[in-house]
């Protein structure tokens, strides 16, 4: 009997454990999420993001360009909001996949970026058109930025 415990103790810690550390979008800290005050897909990507496990401040701005050139992304690579996670910016309608994965693997990075509004991305309407790059936002910004992934 006692060795029935141990080894279900065993499994169910295993299991909890499995679990933490696939989910890294649970525990991670308050984010906040910048966007234009009449932007309604800023909204629905929110709400994705609370779907995931994130807590999420949604804070209206007429200045998201203005913040996404300070945290070092240029115009062409800029999203249409600003999200502030952790250490980290994340622009635009990016997969929870791709945010999980730069929680996880906490690169020396300023952030990740999906440029524009991609048709089926994450919070946008629309059927997926093709495959979704992200780039990375280097520590000291530029004006070409480094493929981070695709989906």
């Amino acid at each position: 009997m006692r060795k029935t415990f141990t080894a279900c103790m065993a499994a169910i810690l295993f299991g909890v454990a499995a679990f933490l550390a696939s989910t890294p979008a649970a525990f991670a800290a308050e984010v906040t999420l910048y966007k234009s005050p009449q932007c309604g897909c800023c909204e629905n990507y929110a709400d994705y993001l609370r779907e995931n496990g994130f807590s999420v401040t949604v804070k209206p701005t007429w200045e998201v360009e203005e913040m996404s050139r300070e945290a070092g992304i240029p115009d062409d690579f800029q999203g249409c909001h600003l999200t502030m996670i952790d250490d980290y910016v994340v622009s635009g309608h990016v997969p929870i996949e791709m945010v999980n994965r730069m929680l996880s693997e906490r690169p020396d990075i300023r952030g990740i970026t999906l440029p524009g509004m991609p048709m089926g991305s994450p919070g946008m309407n629309g059927k997926k058109r093709g495959e979704f790059t992200v780039y990375e936002i280097g520590k000291t910004g530029g004006d070409r930025l480094e493929v981070y992934a695709s989906e």
